[in-house]
């Protein structure tokens, strides 16, 4: 069976918040994702509501329920706190809704409501214990099987309302199924630990989906008779006020998780005695139930129109034998190891929590305490990354020592071109001393800011461009990134004054080597020249000497 609340894993962004609001901590973070631990978790819906990137979803069984209605006679058995979801709706106009989707009929839950109630009084007047828990909500019974199993006695072992009216339903029509319909994720889990009541729970945000596509609208056609006090089970104390009280017992209204488990460890302690207690997982009760809280959150409105369809006199319909009525409540506990302190410190080490001052118990990892963060790794719910403090210090201390140790000078600017940080290596490059303390000051004090400015206003990086500093005598590459997202300038010099001194020796070594060459050229061309001469005059000196030897062997 597919677990009713489920993760989708691509849209879980590791901000914990579904783990800060489990009251029982039933997660898992491993792998980048928070996994929801089955056997821990009670399905309060807490994870469901507040996750912001909606990787938490409600196992939708709409497609199962159209199969059913197809394959046999189904009837409904919806949840009084309809009213508060589908405004000025009678129970007539649902059925007629849901007829035409293909439901045989429907029935409201208050029905099964009032058979419950009439056994919490008969508890009551029995004085069967010295503290009853009412058990209409399957999240404070899971709450409690699974948590406080101490106060598994205390739960009063009576069909839940939806469990009774399935039973109701199922007497009336024989052979049929029955599908109910309420705000509640745990009455899916419910349906399927204590088979033979109820085949298949649908929310309201899936009978809206499944009305929706089939273009179904919910007529408002006949208003609710005033029979039935017990529709005022969704709403808190609405339990209490339906039924008739008798001396001899306080009786308690408890809602809301937090106030649930204060209220289970007082019992634990033997605070209380000779209580009946209405205990409701959801802060307002079913009303509030986590599928009408990410919907809405308009208690008030919710809890006027309960008010406004509950009666004032009960349902006239038969009591079944208590025999009939009873749901036993099974021990679910986990058996949880207690890390040794000698452990726990060592993790509380590898968080960089040396000393109980740096335990700052700021519960951004999701746990109200660091040591409760350091059980949690141990029992391998958790991981070391978690602790937000921990990563943006080591962060931080990472960044800075690769600031303090590049070679590079690094300065930092806000958008008002004032310092922000500075390295030494930066100090070296603009001959500054190491204790000079610029933070907050406007960088004209030591650079030309133009650079800067246009860089701010045309939103242009710069890299690599080459300047010099005449009034320190550098010569640098100069990087400049604006970063618009944090509002900074990045400005990064890298310091090649000795290159630029190397360059320029051999520029003048080659200068040199240049003139040198010119000389012997020139001084072997005088060479060339004057042997050329030299031999220029002999040649003629020939000639002439020759001509004339000819011309006296001619004249002879």
């Amino acid at each position: 069976m597919t677990e009713c609340l489920q993760t989708k894993k691509s849209n879980c962004k590791n901000c914990y918040k579904c783990i800060r609001h489990c009251p029982v901590k039933s997660l898992k973070f491993t792998d980048g994702q928070a996994h929801i631990v089955r056997d821990e978790c009670v399905l309060c819906g807490e994870c469901y509501v507040v996750c912001p990137q909606n990787a938490k979803q409600i196992r939708s069984d709409i497609e199962k329920a159209k199969q059913l209605v197809l394959e046999n006679d189904v009837y409904v058995s919806i949840a009084p706190s309809f009213v508060a979801w589908f405004h000025n709706k009678s129970i007539y106009d649902m059925e007629q809704a849901l007829i035409k989707l293909g439901f045989k009929g429907a029935d409201e839950t208050a029905k099964g409501a009032y058979i419950v109630k009439r056994q919490y009084e008969k508890m009551i007047e029995d004085k069967k214990s010295r503290i009853i828990i009412s058990s209409c909500c399957h999240t404070v019974n899971t709450l409690i099987q699974r948590h406080y199993t101490g106060a598994i006695p205390y739960l009063a072992d009576v069909l839940s309302p939806m469990l009774a009216h399935a039973q109701m339903l199922k007497n009336e029509h024989k052979g049929s199924k029955v599908v109910f319909i309420g705000p509640c994720i745990s009455k899916k889990d419910e349906a399927e630990k204590y088979k033979g009541y109820v085949e298949l729970v649908l929310t309201f945000d899936e009978l809206d989906e499944w009305l929706q596509a089939e273009n179904i609208t919910i007529d408002s056609q006949k208003s609710e008779s005033k029979e039935g006090r017990t529709r005022s089970f969704p709403i808190s104390g609405g339990i209490i006020s339906s039924m008739d009280k008798t001396d001899g017992y306080h009786y308690m209204i408890v809602d809301g998780m937090e106030n649930c488990i204060n209220a289970l460890d007082n019992i634990d302690s033997e605070e209380l005695s000779n209580c009946f207690i209405e205990m409701s997982a959801c802060s307002g009760s079913c009303i509030n139930g986590p599928a009408a809280r990410r919907k809405s959150n308009n208690i008030v409105g919710g809890i006027l129109a309960v008010n406004q369809n509950t009666g004032a006199k009960d349902f006239s319909i038969p009591i079944p034998e208590s025999e009939g009525l009873k749901k036993e409540m099974h021990f679910e506990g986990v058996h949880k190891i207690m890390p040794g302190s000698t452990a726990i410190q060592e993790i509380l080490k590898k968080m960089g929590k040396a000393s109980i001052e740096q335990e700052l118990n700021c519960g951004s990892c999701g746990y109200d305490t660091c040591r409760d963060k350091a059980i949690a790794v141990l029992n391998g719910k958790a991981d070391l990354t978690m602790c937000l403090p921990y990563l943006k210090e080591k962060a931080e201390s990472f960044s800075d020592a690769i600031i303090k140790n590049t070679p590079n000078g690094v300065i930092v600017l806000n958008e008002e071109l004032e310092i922000q940080q500075i390295n030494s290596a930066a100090k070296g490059i603009l001959n500054l001393s190491p204790s000079t303390d610029l933070l907050g000051s406007p960088v004209i004090r030591i650079l030309d800011p133009i650079d800067y400015i246009l860089a701010l206003n045309e939103g242009k990086n710069c890299y690599y461009k080459r300047k010099y500093f005449a009034e320190y005598q550098k010569y640098v590459d100069e990087t400049i990134i604006y970063d618009k997202e944090y509002h900074v300038i990045i400005i990064i010099m890298k310091d090649i004054s000795q290159e630029e001194k190397i360059k320029a020796q051999k520029n003048k070594q080659s200068e040199a080597a240049i003139e040198i060459a010119d000389k012997v050229v020139e001084k072997q061309m005088r060479v060339v020249q004057e042997i050329a001469l030299l031999l220029g005059e002999t040649a003629a000196e020939t000639k002439i000497a020759l001509t004339k030897l000819k011309e006296t062997m001619e004249d002879e």
